[in-house]
């Protein structure tokens, strides 16, 4: 961890954001009036966002554990980190093997604030943090702390967590194609991305009321999010909505297709 506390930010917690509405969505404590305002609009016209939320979010882990338990990964880039939630992602990686390394990246000052909480690693691993931005994919791949910490020669699983459904085609899958490509064959990228073909009454009023509070987002149908992994062999079961990829047995009922609007899709480069 570094000796110095994160540099003072300026949170902008006059509007909304997408991190801060979806970490209201989770229960969390870092949001703000703008936040919960934006969140609450949601709720009242679809209750089942925390739900789905919390979907979102579970399904993190289960792709993260394949990734180290089943592919044997044991380094990932996660872009796009979101406010610090526990278990985060390398908690859940080191759980497998204390010596997985993990890069968080992200541009939103809130999370730059909490960024310690991310700096917290098993004494045989490492993390680090990158203040970043997803549209700057040179500069991420040229950030020294990213090749001090992980071997870009070696796998690297390339995790892109709800994040692409706030860009268009046009900006992301360019650089997701850049970011892919720097990687070694065997590297993996895990990718969810917004929907409305679950349900789209539902999905069009959140997207809806995202755009109002100034939050850009973009759904995909299958289709579109299939194209995330041009030239990537997928692994099972492909890209399906959140609720159907790997789900857990005995973590309570599982979420109805129309409960979730979004997809879910791992792949690994040849």
């Amino acid at each position: 961890m570094p000796d110095t506390p994160p540099p003072r930010v300026d949170l902008r917690t006059d509007r909304a954001h997408s991190a801060r509405v979806y970490d209201y969505f989770l229960g969390g404590k870092t949001n703000f009036p703008a936040d919960r305002e934006a969140g609450e609009q949601i709720l009242r016209e679809w209750p089942g966002s925390r739900a789905s939320a919390r979907a979102a979010r579970a399904v993190m882990h289960r792709m993260v554990r394949r990734l180290a338990e089943t592919h044997g990964i044991r380094q990932f880039l996660d872009i796009g980190t979101g406010i610090p939630t526990e278990p985060n992602l390398h908690e859940v990686a080191q759980r497998t093997d204390p010596a997985c390394r993990v890069v968080y990246v992200d541009n939103d000052p809130i999370v730059l604030a909490h960024a310690r909480a991310l700096l917290t690693s098993s004494p045989e691993g490492r993390t680090a943090y990158i203040d970043g931005d997803l549209r700057e994919p040179g500069r991420l791949l040229d950030a020294p702390v990213l090749h001090k910490t992980l071997d870009l020669d070696r796998p690297v699983a390339l995790t892109l967590i709800n994040i692409v459904h706030f860009m268009s085609d046009e900006k992301v899958l360019p650089i997701v194609g850049e970011l892919v490509s720097a990687l070694p064959s065997g590297s993996f990228l895990a990718l969810t991305a917004g929907t409305a073909d679950s349900a789209p009454e539902r999905a069009e009023i959140a997207s809806r009321r995202y755009a109002e509070a100034g939050i850009e987002n973009h759904l995909r149908t299958r289709a579109q999010v299939e194209r995330f992994f041009t030239g990537l062999e997928l692994d099972d079961p492909g890209v399906v909505l959140i609720n159907r990829w790997h789900p857990e047995l005995g973590k309570g009922p599982a979420l109805a297709d129309h409960e979730v609007m979004a997809y879910a899709g791992l792949a690994r480069k040849p």
